[in-house]
């Protein structure tokens, strides 16, 4: 089984428990205004490599994440989208006793209860709170994502939640509190993150000849971003019955 791959990273830290090993895959149907790696979109290019080759070198440097509780973690990419190969690779991995985590904006084909069978941690990317907002952002349909969900539903697999905070774009209290709604919805969550939208990756779309989406836009700010997360991971939901819209104040 044969399927592309973008790149590896050996000592990944922010991946999953441990000290991961990344597998970058091929290809990604979203279009996200934030992206800094549009060199993954086009399922044709990247790396082709079979899987037995691929877990022979992920096998070196298992003396690295298995003493720190790590694994391999597949990532994008989207890598949802090579499901037949994503899948031989978690089999693989489950064979030679190695966690598994899937990055994922839970974005693909609709074939994921078998891959999900394999997979020991969840890491979905929420990207949007509704499904306008959602398309605005990255040309796609919420719709498929909530098809994922409803695989995930299914399981008790262990759940990371991320979330890519944008000024002016998904961080106001509004959008935080329909974030948090969408929140409760999810089973088996060990840990939400809200990522600090960065300008890293502008110099890639320059290369590339493609105009960057949120020029001008500045990097989140910290403090907001630890205020706004603080929010997220407080107990209470303010829920008010038959009201959408929520602001607490104290968190404004």
């Amino acid at each position: 089984m044969k399927g592309r791959i973008h790149s590896l990273e050996t000592m990944g830290l922010v991946d999953g428990p441990g000290i991961r090993t990344v597998v970058f895959l091929q290809g990604c149907r979203l279009r996200c205004a934030y992206c800094h790696n549009p060199d993954t979109w086009d399922c044709r290019k990247g790396q082709e490599i079979e899987a037995q080759v691929l877990v022979r070198k992920l096998l070196r440097y298992r003396p690295y994440f298995a003493k720190s509780g790590g694994g391999v973690t597949f990532s994008g990419g989207e890598p949802l989208l090579q499901p037949e190969f994503l899948l031989e690779m978690l089999k693989l991995c489950k064979q030679e006793g190695i966690h598994t985590a899937l990055d994922t904006a839970g974005f693909g084909l609709g074939e994921y209860d078998e891959i999900l069978q394999y997979t020991d941690l969840v890491i979905l990317d929420i990207k949007h709170v509704s499904p306008e907002g959602y398309f605005s952002l990255t040309q796609g349909r919420m719709e498929e994502m909530l098809k994922f969900k409803a695989a995930l539903d299914k399981t008790n697999i262990k759940l990371w939640l991320r979330h890519v905070v944008v000024p002016g774009i998904t961080d106001s209290m509004n959008h935080m509190y329909k974030l948090k709604k969408i929140i409760s919805e999810f089973k088996n969550v060990e840990k939400i993150e809200l990522l600090p939208y960065h300008t890293l990756g502008v110099n890639k779309y320059k290369e590339m000849g493609l105009s960057y989406p949120l020029e001008g836009v500045e990097a989140m700010s910290k403090k907001r971003l630890r205020k706004l997360e603080r929010y997220i991971l407080s107990s209470s939901l303010h829920v008010i019955k038959g009201k959408e819209d929520y602001v607490d104040e104290k968190y404004a």
